[in-house]
């Protein structure tokens, strides 16, 4: 019984950063690819983000048993966030400075107050 708990509250999550993985490559990946036609650029994003959908909707669908939607919703941005900072590192080489991590610090703080009793 405790092993499907912490799987109905983790796998969500698991799926929500894949999930963001996808979608942040569909909004930003083309960035790195200026010079191609914007038409490749919107066609190869909407091919992205069907793999996207495919793994926020059912995470959204299970974790709304677990999670509250204001939760799930709370945790989407921060992900996006988290997942965001290190495409920008890796991907597209730009640097994460301490106004950004500050800024990213006080969104999560605010978002910790979702999850409180």
């Amino acid at each position: 019984m405790l092993s499907s708990i912490k799987l109905a509250a983790v796998a969500p999550i698991a799926m929500l950063v894949l999930s963001n993985v996808f979608m942040t490559f569909a909004w930003y990946g083309h960035l790195k690819y200026k010079s191609s036609p914007l038409i490749i650029a919107v066609i190869a994003s909407w091919a992205i983000a069907f793999f996207e959908y495919c793994l926020a909707v059912p995470a959204n669908r299970a974790g709304s048993a677990y999670y509250s939607t204001a939760q799930l919703k709370t945790m989407q941005e921060v992900i996006t966030l988290l997942v965001f900072a290190g495409f920008s590192v890796f991907w597209l080489k730009q640097s994460i400075t301490f106004n950004h991590l500050i800024g990213f610090a006080l969104i999560a703080i605010g978002a910790s107050f979702i999850f409180r009793s």
